[in-house]
């Protein structure tokens, strides 16, 4: 045990690794030795970040958090802390059934755990986040919560009503970011599509894009989790004419029935949403979409999965995943419909539209075989250089594997021609 040393460990999404870059840099400020995720935790304090989305994530972040409290009974720690959406979700009953737990923080009560350490919340470095991430790049979160009322989604229970940010502080944090040396940022939030309704009373999405386009140094810029209904249109012109916007939409669609879309209260039909779909392709040639599909549903039936399935053969999404539906407390499908769709049905559904994917991506892959693209390098392994070109975010899209042929440095962008292609990989050579 590391005296003086906090352990962050971050579980679920990108918006979490957020808000745990900057309790990391406040903790630094204060004098702290912090290591995020470490392979073997040696700290006296461990703080975990949960994520309470789905049934697989909740059970996750219970797993762990009942691993550090045997540890802390083992007296391998001294303290534990948690916080994040599970926290947020379930505050009491975790208090109740987890007493090792020296203090348990929502999803916005982090900063409390500053002053519960004996310590002062800086706030010259208030809005500076110690990276996690590989230096070249960032994730990027514009707002936080979520205004809409999809059936199943448990995530407005935990995060509230959607909340922009400041265009000035969210350029501010760019220009920060850039000097440290970031050149690509993942633009994230619950709801691309509404961010400014809330503050500027109107969709300020595309005017934000611009502005953080225009920063000096800022290189790539990728935008994650759009909204299909009232989509911002004027967007696409925007990814069309700045070259440091990626040609790439991340646009969770769910569906594609009408039924299934009605019953998932999405605010769009069928016919409107492949409609948007085409208009996206026409506006902003060549762009690759990312999308996700739940399976599952209260009351999916079998012609309504078999339509799904048409749709993702039919529209060959370049990006797509998938999850079967879980039954979360407190969502409108939780307290309306019965969850009557077995276990091994949405698992099977699931598999199914993956294989589907599986061929999709072959085949777009094989596409680029000869074609030469713009590629950042995110590391090194024995083998392979390996990076991602403007078309794939980190963590969730193909990689590019480069032969060693050729020293390179990590997070530069270099010319690269595809030889060989994979279902969820490229293999590519250095133009030189």
């Amino acid at each position: 045990m590391k005296k003086n040393r906090i352990d962050v460990v971050t579980l679920g999404c990108s918006k979490n690794l957020v808000d745990s870059e900057m309790l990391m840099k406040q903790l630094l400020a204060n004098g702290y030795t912090v290591k995020h995720d470490p392979d073997k935790p040696e700290g006296e304090i461990v703080v975990i970040n949960t994520c309470g989305f789905i049934g697989d994530a909740k059970e996750e972040s219970i797993n762990t958090i009942l691993g550090f409290a045997e540890a802390k009974k083992n007296r391998k720690l001294n303290q534990l802390f948690v916080m994040g959406c599970l926290s947020e979700r379930y505050m009491e009953e975790l208090k109740a059934e987890i007493p090792e737990v020296d203090r348990f923080y929502g999803k916005f009560g982090w900063k409390g755990l500053i002053s519960d350490l004996g310590k002062s919340f800086r706030k010259d470095v208030e809005y500076e986040r110690a990276l996690t991430t590989p230096a070249h790049y960032a994730y990027l979160k514009i707002s936080e919560g979520c205004n809409r009322a999809c059936s199943y989604c448990s995530i407005p229970i935990m995060t509230g009503r959607h909340n922009s940010r400041p265009m000035e502080e969210i350029v501010a944090e760019v220009q920060s970011l850039v000097a440290q040396g970031v050149k690509e940022f993942q633009i994230i939030a619950q709801d691309l599509s509404y961010y400014g309704i809330d503050r500027y009373k109107e969709m300020k999405l595309p005017e934000l894009i611009e502005r953080i386009s225009d920063v000096k140094g800022v290189e790539w810029i990728r935008l994650h989790y759009a909204y299909p209904a009232k989509f911002p249109y004027d967007l696409l012109r925007v990814i069309r004419e700045r070259d440091n916007v990626c040609k790439y939409l991340d646009i969770a669609l769910q569906h594609i029935s009408d039924n299934m879309l009605s019953k998932m209260r999405r605010g769009i039909t069928k016919q409107e949403t492949i409609d948007l779909v085409k208009r996206i392709r026409e506006e902003v040639p060549g762009i690759h979409l990312r999308t996700t599909f739940l399976v599952g549903h209260p009351g999916e039936a079998e012609e309504d999965f078999e339509e799904l399935m048409e749709f993702a053969k039919d529209a060959q999404f370049e990006r797509m995943g998938a999850f079967p539906y879980s039954n979360e407390e407190g969502t409108f499908a939780y307290e309306k419909y019965e969850d009557n769709i077995p276990e091994t049905v949405k698992q099977e559904r699931m598999d199914m539209l993956m294989a589907i994917q599986e061929r999709v991506s072959l085949n777009i892959n094989e596409s680029k075989i000869g074609q030469t693209f713009s590629v950042i390098i995110d590391r090194e392994d024995t083998d392979y250089y390996i990076g991602r070109t403007q078309y794939d975010s980190p963590e969730v899209d193909p990689e590019v594997l480069i032969s060693k042929d050729t020293p390179l440095n990590k997070g530069d962008i270099y010319n690269v021609i595809i030889t060989q292609a994979e279902p969820f990989d490229l293999y590519g050579n250095i133009v030189i």
